[in-house]
């Protein structure tokens, strides 16, 4: 037994020994108050005097707020820098921020930045990979890394200060010189693909995400989301031209904090980059339109959920609003915690949420958004909205009370001290302050600003800034548990959040709008190879197991797997990995995805593409030779090893796909088509092989995938069975979640 074990059994000892002790404790207590005075016949003495109320304890002032400003230094080639000493440990960090960011990309390589945040550090230097990057810098527990914002691109650096010779150098090679390495970029653009088709298994991301577009417009920069083709637009020579357009030193600022001397400091910095010229100077102050949606209802429908997820949105104000202390007030008393109206009123009070917040906000250049946002049981979504309603009404109609404003005032100012109580954080606030051209004592009048609000101020900006009348209210859930109909609120409009495969207008998938004769001998004598149309439909559902070897990027992970498929429209999939079972069923109605036990509801997008899956299925495809909706077109031939194969565009009721069959035997050598994985769209090739008599089928036992041509999968299939027994209750549980 360790020592947390002991200590464990140790706080469980003496929690139980206190509780057991408590009556005799205080029977003791009580003979040693009255005893002595009844052995010496004196009267009880009086009960000590009552402590005042908490409210009367006096409360100092707070002590002025004078923190240490960093040194600005300002080059020659327009360079700023900032030096924060701090001695406290022997460390070294810096930042080093770009103007240039997500708002400045194209609407149609969306995303571009996302990109280049990750492969600028992770695609190494013209001397080292980022690998080998990786290598030095764990060795010294250093760091050195890129990402990038909306308005900016940034990279920053951390050390041991007697490291720091060796790791400021690299940050400055990879700052001036990246090598942005095609697989890395490539790395960049799966990862960030990856995300984009998880992005609605969220309610609160969709709803953010949303709220956005609807406060700002649906193209603005603002509110612009990454899809899968703006991403797989982006080349590296995009990269290469961006940081050539940007990377300058009179669009950088650089802060530098920890233990070191401040004119040493200069030196270093100098030697690096005031040597270098002056490039063209990004946009500070863009001309960014916002264009709002129309007040109104918006919905999003969400069936795999069990609460709602309410906002109330319209545009808020920056930064530098003469107003901005009263309404940081006014927000507090609104959304402060459980001493807010919102908390206290639609938590407490009324029972509708865990967490209620809200309030106008701001950002530094552009105005921030109004909004109040609430996650509530699908049961009471109308009676969540109605909350949010009667608080904005009460700000209206009902001022602070001076207590009110007191405890807002308070909390703000006893706060403010905890967001500032290290250098580091001085010292970035005070390059915000730079980089977007506020006053360099900001951060000093917010205290003041704050201390001089009053009741009347936050009447007057309730007034000016929250707008009833311009609320897009957005409720992302499912209607159908709903307590009423969002119609009584208002004309509802959907929102759709289906995740496009390609560009609007984009052409589709080629689909063949007819079968011709020799699509329909074709395909006719693909089913007589797997068994002839009577055996095929008797076919109900095939169960599969097989031995899997999955090929990733880090490496091969060996699977066993075991599938039942009940056609049309339902599957299990189970696979064994090394320390994991990963479980998914799905049927039209729902689906789940679970791995060791640890289940959670399968994405809409995700399900739905699992489907179309299914109707790509041969034995599925073949059942349906009669059906109008499925189409057989032959189109010409092509080499599959060494067979010359006929090539059948099959339109599989609108999922389509292309089929590579043996003219010889009638058996399906290849299959391509275009499908959604984890990264984003891809085109998928099965190659067929090992075909069996099976019951009265004849089926491939051997499958070899890529995926936009890299090797994905090699699967082996053990036995194949017909017709197995199914519970259904199998599915009956995919449908709840």
């Amino acid at each position: 037994m360790n020592l947390a074990h002991l200590l464990n059994g140790f706080a469980r000892v003496s929690r139980s020994s206190v509780v057991a002790l408590l009556p005799a404790l205080f029977a003791i207590s009580a003979l040693s108050q009255e005893a002595p005075a009844a052995k010496a016949g004196k009267p009880p003495t009086a009960p000590p005097a009552q402590a005042k109320p908490w409210e009367n304890i006096p409360i100092p002032k707070l002590h002025p707020f004078n923190p240490q400003q960093p040194k600005r230094i300002e080059f020659s080639n327009g360079l700023v820098i900032f030096l924060q000493e701090d001695h406290e440990l022997p460390l070294i960090s810096g930042l080093i921020r770009v103007r240039g960011g997500s708002r400045s990309e194209l609407a149609a390589k969306a995303g571009l930045s996302r990109v280049l945040g990750q492969a600028w550090r992770t695609g190494g230097t013209a001397s080292k990979t980022g690998d080998e990057l990786d290598d030095f810098l764990e060795a010294r527990a250093a760091r050195v890394e890129t990402g990038a914002n909306l308005d900016s691109t940034t990279l920053s650096f951390s050390c041991l200060k007697a490291d720091f010779p060796g790791v400021f150098p690299i940050a400055v090679e990879v700052l001036l010189h990246p090598a942005f390495r095609q697989d890395k970029v490539e790395l960049a653009q799966r990862q960030i693909s990856t995300g984009i088709s998880r992005r609605n298994d969220d309610p609160g991301g969709i709803a953010s995400r949303e709220a956005a577009r609807l406060g700002y417009g649906a193209n603005s920069p603002y509110a612009r989301v990454p899809e899968y083709y703006t991403v797989a637009a982006v080349t590296r020579e995009d990269l290469v031209s961006w940081h050539d357009r940007y990377v300058h030193p009179n669009n950088m600022i650089i802060g530098v904090v920890g233990d070191f001397d401040s004119a040493a400091m200069e030196a270093t910095l100098r030697q690096a980059f005031e040597g270098l010229p002056q490039g063209p100077a990004a946009d500070r102050h863009p001309d960014i339109p916002i264009t709002p949606a129309a007040p109104g209802v918006y919905f999003v429908q969400k069936d795999d959920v069990n609460q709602s997820t309410v906002v109330l949105v319209h545009l808020g104000i920056e930064r530098n609003n003469p107003d901005y202390y009263a309404v940081e007030a006014m927000n507090e008393v609104l959304g402060g915690g459980f001493s807010g109206r919102l908390m206290s009123v639609c938590r407490s009070k009324r029972g509708l949420a865990y967490d209620v917040h809200g309030g106008v906000r701001s950002a530094f250049d552009h105005p921030g958004l109004f909004n109040l946002e609430m996650e509530t049981k699908s049961s009471t979504t109308g009676a969540a909205i109605d909350c949010l309603y009667d608080q904005i009404d009460g700000m209206l109609k009902a001022p602070p009370s001076d207590a009110e404003l007191k405890r807002a005032k308070d909390t703000i100012l006893n706060n403010f001290i905890f967001a500032f109580d290290d250098k580091t954080k001085i010292l970035a606030e005070r390059m915000a302050y730079e980089f977007y051209g506020y006053p360099a004592d900001f951060l000093e009048r917010y205290r003041a600003g704050i201390e001089k609000v009053t009741t009347d101020d936050v009447e007057r900006v309730a007034r000016k800034y929250i707008h009833k009348n311009q609320v897009a209210l957005l409720v992302v859930g499912n209607k159908a548990d709903f307590d009423r109909a969002l119609s009584t609120f208002g004309k509802v409009t959907p929102v759709n959040i289906a995740i496009p495969e390609s560009a609007p207008g984009a052409p589709a998938a080629s689909v063949p709008a007819a079968s011709n004769p020799q699509g329909l001998a074709l395909a006719a004598k693909v089913a007589a190879a797997l068994g002839g149309a009577e055996n095929l439909k008797a076919v109900k559902a095939v169960k599969q197991t097989m031995s899997s070897v999955r090929r990733l990027p880090q490496g091969e992970i060996p699977l066993d797997v075991e599938q039942t498929i009940v056609f049309p429209d339902q599957a299990y999939v189970s696979m064994k990995a090394p320390g994991a079972t990963i479980v998914t069923v799905f049927t039209p109605a729902g689906g789940f995805m679970s791995m060791n036990d640890e289940r959670q509801p399968l994405p809409n997008e995700m399900r739905d593409e699992n489907l179309k899956n299914l109707h790509r299925d041969m034995i599925y495809i073949s059942q349906h030779l009669g059906d109008p909706s499925f189409t057989f077109a032959a189109s010409g031939t092509e080499k599959v090893g060494d067979i010359e194969a006929q090539i059948l565009e099959v339109n599989a009721a609108g999922t389509p796909l292309l089929w590579y069959v043996d003219p010889a035997t009638g058996h399906v050598l290849r299959a391509r088509f275009h499908t959604l994985g984890m990264s984003g769209p891809l085109e998928r090739v099965i190659e067929y092989s090992d075909w069996r008599p099976t019951a009265n089928l004849t089926l491939p036992y051997h499958r070899n995938i890529t995926e936009n041509g890299e090797p994905a999968s090699d699967d082996t299939i053990k036995q194949i069975e017909l017709n197995p027994q199914v519970d259904p209750k199998l599915f009956e549980t995919a449908a709840k979640n």
